[in-house]
């Protein structure tokens, strides 16, 4: 069997400065599927698989459902600072201690029914851009890296996959 990197299943990520708009198109129909995806593959895991993590010292398959509630609703927070305030500084905040939350323990298909609903909104604005909005930036503060608009819709389409890819090494 392949020898898989349980921490980057499907590789890191990496920016690019643009993106193609067949590119930024792919990119917005993966966030659009994406809570499909994990609704389907969220509710194949048993009670004890969702309580497992994907690797030793990761989350559980519970908490990387509501991170990716938590880290998706940061993203479109931070995609409309930018786009309506000028290069904003977002807040950072911590996913570890986030994950330890006692709202964690929740089932996980309250998280999920929160991205079906929060990508339907995100993808219609997204879709809605101008190229000038697409280059729009916030700063990161811990890495005062500048992250456009577009580079955000690449990551978080990279991020729901990479998550995905956790959830399948505890379901296979």
């Amino acid at each position: 069997m392949k020898n898989i990197d349980r921490q980057y299943p499907i590789g890191k990520f990496a920016y690019q400065e643009n993106y193609t708009a067949e590119e930024l198109s792919r990119n917005i129909q993966r966030l659009t599927d994406f809570p499909q995806a994990l609704e389907q593959l969220a509710g194949s895991l048993t009670e004890q698989q969702l309580n497992q993590p994907y690797r030793e010292g990761g989350w559980t398959a519970r908490q990387v459902i509501h991170h990716l509630a938590d880290s998706h609703m940061h993203a479109y927070i931070r995609c409309k600072w930018t786009l309506t305030e000028d290069n904003p500084v977002i807040k950072a905040y911590d996913d570890k201690a986030w994950a330890l939350t006692p709202d964690n323990a929740a089932n996980p298909k309250i998280a999920v029914g929160l991205l079906k609903n929060l990508h339907a909104r995100w993808t219609f604005l997204l879709a809605a851009l101008t190229q000038e909005q697409l280059k729009k930036f916030f700063i990161h503060p811990q890495t005062q890296r500048q992250i456009s608009v577009e580079q955000l819709i690449a990551l978080y389409a990279w991020h729901g996959e990479h998550h995905l890819a956790h959830l399948k090494l505890i379901s296979d």
